[in-house]
């Protein structure tokens, strides 16, 4: 990870959250490489994060050492805004950089009361978190109720990047909740019916509408 001063891109994205490099103390520009940890789950959170640019993969970890994905490819936006909130000194999630990721790392002893006292900074963390409800209240939903392959199908949605998903079929079957070889069974169907193609990339989705109606 490298670290840099910010510079006026990173300002004028600041201010589009309300906030000014000169009310904040010590900022700095946090530069990921893909596979390096931003956060670890259980491990102390200094930082509030402003997204830059780059992709991100959020997922939490069960304590028989399984992982759950709950958001690939972050691409805007803010990380550690729960932790802020509720003023937890240790990170509830593992975020890890999935591409070159830039990162505005605003530290939270210093920086709490100004980002706190942020009227359009507090209502953005308002609606992320309630999107996060709504998203947490859909999984739920769906692992009740939906079938393996509209599961499947959803998780492809929610993770696909750029029309592609490349996510490794071990940690979409843990998400899902199916066994791996059923994942794979799914996915070469989806194939032969032409909904995905596999490409070097990963998984190109071929018909997205069609993608869509398999996730009911």
């Amino acid at each position: 990870m490298k670290s840099v001063l910010p510079g006026s891109e990173e300002r004028e994205v600041l201010l589009t959250y309300g906030l000014e490099e000169r009310g904040l103390v010590n900022c700095r520009v946090h530069i990921y490489e893909s596979g390096e940890y931003v956060l670890r789950q259980g491990s102390p959170i200094e930082s509030f994060f402003v997204v830059i640019k780059g992709t991100a993969k959020v997922c939490v970890n069960a304590e028989n050492g399984k992982s759950l994905v709950l958001c690939s490819y972050v691409s805007e936006g803010i990380l550690g805004d729960i932790e802020l909130m509720l003023d937890e000194e240790t990170a509830s999630t593992t975020v890890i950089a999935a591409s070159q990721l830039s990162c505005i790392a605003i530290p939270i002893p210093a920086n709490a009361g100004v980002l706190k006292n942020n009227i359009q900074l507090m209502n953005y963390i308002g609606r992320e978190l309630s999107r996060k409800l709504l998203r947490s209240s859909d999984a739920h939903m769906a692992s009740a109720l939906l079938s393996s392959e509209a599961r499947l199908c959803s998780y492809i949605l929610a993770t696909e990047y750029k029309g592609v998903f490349r996510e490794y079929l071990t940690d979409a079957a843990q998400s899902v909740g199916i066994s791996y070889r059923h994942v794979f069974r799914i996915i070469n169907k989806l194939c032969r019916e032409t909904v995905l193609e596999k490409t070097e990339a990963g998984f190109r989705i071929a018909d997205m509408e069609e993608l869509r109606k398999r996730c009911r």
